[in-house]
């Protein structure tokens, strides 16, 4: 946990702390609106940017797991623990890093939201990406409060970290069942799916 820790520190110093300096010069604070967002704007620009993100980190992460030396050159920190905790969410490379802030920072600006409502995407990606790596199957995880197993969390996510040929997109796991990646499709690969160990 030690490791986690020094490397979220370092990522966080080194990486994301200029980048949000550069990100408020290249892209200087507008005042914001004079209304807030009603509910429902709010909600459905919230799983929109949730929805292309997941979308967005399902591609790159199946193609680092596709492409070893993609994988062993900037997502291996990642997998370093096969068994996850909460500070594994942290784990991860420079360019990783620097790519999923880049969507966070800029998918939002897809769909001209609210400032409020890029500002709850965020804190939700981070709570949901918290979430995946707890390693508990806890009773009020969002995985069994929303219907239909449309959200993976951490019993999802554990199942990626002990076979990681599966289980690719972040969040929601329709990406995962529409190309044949989830954990229950393993039984009966679909041919050409992922294979590598």
């Amino acid at each position: 946990m030690a490791g986690c820790l020094a490397r979220a520190l370092c990522n966080h110093l080194l990486l994301a702390l200029p980048a949000a300096g550069l990100r408020g010069w290249w892209d200087p604070s507008a005042p914001p609106p004079a209304a807030a967002p009603t509910l429902c704007q709010l909600l459905a620009g919230v799983l929109s940017c949730l929805l292309v993100f997941d979308l967005q980190y399902y591609i790159w992460h199946v193609a680092h797991h596709w492409d070893r030396r993609l994988y062993r050159a900037v997502h291996a920190p990642h997998h370093r623990y096969a068994a996850p905790f909460s500070w594994a969410t942290q784990q991860l490379g420079p360019w990783e890093l620097l790519t999923v802030g880049f969507w966070s920072s800029t998918t939002p600006l897809i769909f001209k939201v609210h400032p409020l409502t890029s500002w709850v995407f965020m804190v939700s990606s981070v709570w949901l990406s918290v979430e995946d790596h707890i390693g508990y199957d806890l009773p009020w995880g969002l995985h069994r409060l929303v219907p239909w197993g449309l959200v993976g969390g951490a019993p999802a996510h554990d199942l990626h970290h002990q076979d990681p040929t599966t289980n690719f997109a972040p969040f929601f796991t329709h990406l995962d069942r529409a190309f044949g990646t989830a954990y229950s499709d393993r039984t009966h690969p679909r041919p050409g799916s992922l294979q590598w160990r």
